[in-house]
């Protein structure tokens, strides 16, 4: 992991079309701004790992439905 200090106003640029902005500090809360493609997903990582165990979860059962369809 690459670890970075800025303080608010200032920004890292990722892959060259993402950016990554300090917007303000209030305390142990640091309110940041992300500018990228629209074709680039930005998703907070709480929202992320539930994306992907729903999707886990859709395949499973989708798996399981055509196995049992197939078996009749």
């Amino acid at each position: 992991m690459l670890a970075l200090s800025r303080k608010k106003n200032e920004a890292i640029i990722i892959n060259n079309n993402i950016e990554i902005t300090i917007l303000e500090i209030k305390g142990d809360q640091v309110k940041i701004g992300v500018s990228a493609p629209k074709e680039v997903p930005v998703y907070r990582k709480e929202v992320y790992v539930q994306i992907q165990e729903a999707n886990k979860e859709a395949t499973n059962a989708e798996g399981l439905e055509a196995l049992k369809n197939l078996l009749g």
